[in-house]
């Protein structure tokens, strides 16, 4: 079990039944009424039994009448490389750039994998947790990529003497980093895998879910708010994050503080402890940026100031996967949505 996953396995075994009195929720025949004795500081955790054993696509085709053999020039942030029609031995350098090979059905292509310190992202299933590993994301080991032999390498962003490195060993797309762009990142990687077409039906198909699932939501009848917890404290998400624009695609609400797209080149603003407002909404999803996230939001969770907010007070509050509702890919927007299905208009009781 990774480090962080034990500690957040730690702090749901220890937190909870003292936060955790719930008064019965009301009878509401719109709401899917959501039980749960697992809880941090009051939050019922979402997404422990989560199956991910269908998670990464079957492997889609070559775009029609693209050549399997050859090389083909692909334009990216970082240049201009001359990639295989056909990719067969793939390095990728970070969880984004893993969930789009996810998406498309090409994991099992997979020859190394950069990951963050905390491993592999589970929300993509077993197969992706057992790929060999060459580094940690923003520090790979050139060396061990170098033995895999790859004949592309994707990432989404890395210093200009890394990216000369790795050009050395095969050609290495890079797609940009900022996650407020994950559609166009995504297609970019379905480019260099000779795959556009595939990666647009991947993002039609989800955003036909979206919409489905919030006509079968209402969602449009629920503010919902996005709070995640760091080292530096607590902040809220805008319409423009990853998860903002999932819930926008699902069309759900905003509370009126966190209807802005980004500010000061963020998609995020820091949230006053002394007067959490920017926090409230009908119902608060909130996750936490690693160990350090877990302590502090556990933490500012037991003050008076965030336990007078009426949706910890109406047991509307949920604890969301941050691997998941950090990583800026398709799969992970599926994912949420599925976390939406029982919490949008449910009561964490």
């Amino acid at each position: 079990m990774h480090r962080s996953r034990a500690v957040l396995v730690a702090a749901v075994a220890a937190v909870t039944t003292a936060l955790a009195g719930c008064s019965t929720p009301p009878d509401d025949d719109a709401s899917e009424i959501v039980r749960t004795t697992t809880r941090i500081a009051g939050a019922a955790v979402v997404g422990i039994e989560r199956d991910t054993s269908t998670a990464c696509a079957l492997p889609s085709p070559l775009d029609p009448g693209q050549p399997t053999n050859g090389t083909r020039a692909v334009l990216h942030t970082a240049g201009l490389s001359d990639v295989p029609a056909d990719p067969q031995r793939i390095v990728v350098l970070d969880p984004a750039a893993l969930d789009a090979v996810c998406a498309l059905g090409l994991w099992e292509r997979v020859v190394g994998v950069s990951s963050e310190a905390s491993g592999r992202p589970e929300y993509l299933g077993t197969g992706i947790v057992e790929l060999p590993a060459v580094g940690v994301a923003g520090a790979p080991d050139v060396a061990a990529i170098e033995r895999a032999q790859p004949d592309v390498i994707l990432g989404s962003s890395t210093d200009s003497d890394l990216y000369g490195s790795l050009s050395e060993l095969a050609p290495t797309v890079l797609v940009g980093s900022d996650p407020v762009f994950w559609r166009e990142q995504f297609v970019r990687v379905g480019e260099a895998l000779g795959r556009t077409e595939a990666a647009r039906r991947v993002l039609a198909d989800y955003t036909t879910a979206a919409r489905e699932l919030g006509r079968e939501l209402a969602s449009s009848q629920t503010q919902a708010s996005i709070v995640r917890f760091t080292a530096d404290g607590p902040t809220v998400e805008g319409t423009a994050s990853f998860a903002g624009q999932v819930l926008g695609d699902v069309g759900a609400a905003r509370p009126p503080a966190q209807r802005f797209g980004v500010v000061d080149g963020q998609p995020w603003q820091p949230v006053d402890t002394a007067d959490p407002a920017a926090a409230e909404g009908d119902v608060i999803f909130v996750r936490f940026a690693g160990e350090d996230g877990l302590e502090r939001g556990t933490e500012y969770m037991r003050t008076d100031e965030w336990l007078d907010l009426g949706a910890v007070r109406d047991n509307r509050l949920f604890s969301m996967n941050d691997e998941v509702w950090s990583t800026p890919g398709p799969v992970a927007a599926r994912a949420i949505l599925t976390d939406l299905t029982h919490t949008l208009n449910g009561y964490s009781s």
